[in-house]
């Protein structure tokens, strides 16, 4: 049998990532590839630190995209600050905290958890506590926006913790970068990575990451060899430092990168805030219509995230059996519930490109259709009105 070009069918992106990605980023994905030395490119390169600089608000020095999706982010700030021995506080209440254990103990660092209850955000008090436990920890890590559940923790005042007892602070943002207020300088967060394929809607494959100069400092001054060759910031730092002149590294993605700088600049053109804002309206809209047909959210409101909103499954209904439906009658994606919320709720994403008007109201009314053709105990014929009403406040 013959294989032939691959042509993906037409989907509308509402699960926890990656979201659709807007035509003036495919569009820079397809342009000539030069390389990745190349003067123009070099050029390129320092337009999207200050461009991520902006995104992260920090003017940070070593802010950069890593050529890896937001896993390698991760890895490159465990990496690069955890030394074995070293004892890191870890604050879990999702999946992406559990991760967070993970790379503790494969840098050969020893994990005081923080846990709290999924769906929740970090308890600040409970940080406190294990800080004055353990007054030898060095580091703080914590995730900004639960992707697995759409919990948002307080990332200000847990660095703020963090700092008082003298550590340093990891911290993923990769769900909360250009969706959600995220302010790494002032916050003083010092190691923070996201990813492009959220609220940047940008093709997967690359981690924006920024580094404070107290994090540079221990990253730079380290007794062993960074684990990782490729993530090691010692040796990347010559290929995205400041300066026309860098050393070769690896062989960036070069077209990816343009899609990020493309993705970037619509950012900036929109405006951090105005970002925000559409957001949290769009969320509201999608609240509105998910209320009046009685679902449920997981997560209290104070703590929940606007671009990834989790969802009880209603009683009786097969939740798989809905996104197929979604998936094969609407061409709709959304997400289903990771670890302990498997099977039990729905993630819908409303990030970057997919925070539209009209994909809040196709949602609603897709999903609406869907459970009222299997007989699920939801309100019919009251959610578009109010889905209608909070997009038109």
């Amino acid at each position: 049998m013959a294989i032939t070009s691959f042509n993906p069918p037409i989907r509308t992106l509402m699960g926890p990532g990656p979201s659709d990605v807007h035509p003036r980023i495919l569009e820079a994905l397809s342009r000539p590839t030069i390389g990745h030395l190349d003067p123009a490119f070099v050029g390129m390169m320092d337009e999207t630190k200050a461009l991520l600089q902006y995104a992260f608000q920090t003017q940070y020095e070593l802010t950069m995209p890593v050529s890896a999706p937001g896993s390698a982010g991760m890895e490159t700030c465990f990496v690069n600050l955890v030394e074995p021995g070293d004892k890191v506080i870890v604050c879990r209440n999702g999946v992406f905290g559990g991760r967070m254990l993970e790379n503790v103990e494969r840098c050969g660092g020893e994990a005081v958890m923080v846990e709290d209850d999924w769906g929740q955000p970090v308890t600040p008090d409970k940080l406190r506590d294990a800080l004055a436990a353990n007054p030898d920890a060095r580091i703080v890590a914590f995730v900004h926006a639960e992707t697995s559940t759409g919990a948002q923790s307080d990332a200000e005042t847990l660095a703020a913790i963090a700092r008082e007892h003298g550590c340093l602070t990891i911290v993923d943002t990769v769900t909360s970068l250009t969706g959600t207020p995220l302010k790494v300088a002032q916050w003083g967060l010092d190691a923070v990575y996201s990813g492009t394929q959220k609220c940047l809607s940008c093709v997967p494959g690359i981690s924006p990451v920024t580094f404070s100069p107290a994090a540079m400092e221990k990253a730079t001054n380290r007794k062993t060899k960074v684990q990782s060759w490729f993530l090691d910031l010692n040796l990347v730092t010559a290929y995205w430092g400041s300066g026309a002149k860098r050393a070769y590294h690896h062989t960036a993605p070069v077209n990816a990168i343009y899609a990020l700088h493309e993705a970037l600049v619509m950012v900036q053109e929109e405006g951090l805030e105005n970002a925000w804002a559409r957001h949290r309206h769009l969320h509201l809209a999608l609240r509105a219509g998910l209320e009046a047909m009685g679902i449920e959210f997981v997560v209290p409101e104070a703590a929940r995230l606007p671009q990834l909103n989790t969802v009880k499954v209603p009683a009786g209904v097969d939740e798989a059996a809905v996104r197929k439906q979604l998936l094969e009658r609407f061409g709709l994606e959304i997400g289903a519930g990771l670890g302990n919320l498997a099977g039990k709720v729905w993630r819908i994403g409303l990030m970057g490109h997919s925070a539209r008007p009209a994909n809040v109201l196709l949602c609603v009314s897709a999903l609406e259709s869907v459970l009222g053709s299997m007989g699920a105990d939801i309100r019919r014929g009251e959610a578009l009105a109010a889905t209608e009403a909070a997009l038109n406040a």
